[in-house]
């Protein structure tokens, strides 16, 4: 992957996508799961892999489990997610009546690559780091810490999220449920 060179162009282009990242947060923490779905494309990729501890030097090729060949967390596609906030709409969702409130913070964004380039992107390789806040009932609540790697595509004029892969900083998920979306 070449650098990127930090022009204008550069610059006016990671702010379309902080502004892309920053209103799908506010989509997911307002609960409107119907937006955010059009916000996703067609063939989207959705992973989250395990993480394993594993001795020092194994960290690259076994800490984090691959997608389409080990279990994972989240393996999904856009239909899966439609299937979840259906679900999630119906009112009957056990592990979300009453709804969780959940908060996303989003920083550190970094365009990793954009093709063909920044001033013409029609596609980008974004990283960042997330904090998720989530409350249920009185008394729980959860801290979900780490870092996404996106895929976001240009399709009529407007960005979709193409690929994400969520890397959680633990390797023991602490929540009961994983009914939130990254």
């Amino acid at each position: 992957m070449v650098e990127l060179r930090r022009d204008l162009h550069y610059y006016e282009l990671k702010e379309q996508i902080e502004e892309f990242l920053y209103d799908e947060a506010e989509l997911l923490d307002e609960r409107r799961f119907s937006e955010w779905l059009d916000v996703l494309a067609d063939d989207l990729v959705y992973f989250m892999p395990l993480r394993r501890n594993v001795k020092y030097g194994e960290h690259a090729a076994r800490e984090n489990t691959r997608v389409g060949k080990d279990i994972s967390w989240f393996d999904e596609d856009k239909w899966t997610l439609a299937k979840r906030v259906e679900q999630l709409l119906t009112g009957e969702h056990w592990a979300e009546e009453p709804l969780s409130r959940v908060c996303h913070i989003v920083s550190n964004v970094q365009i990793l690559d954009a093709r063909p380039s920044a001033r013409d992107a029609r596609e980008v390789v974004v990283r960042s780091r997330f904090l998720i806040y989530q409350n249920r009932m009185e008394t729980e609540t959860n801290l979900m810490v780490g870092k996404r790697t996106d895929v976001l595509r240009k399709e009529s004029g407007g960005w979709k999220l193409a690929r994400r892969e969520i890397t959680l900083d633990q390797s023991v998920l602490l929540s009961k449920n994983l009914t939130v979306f990254f």
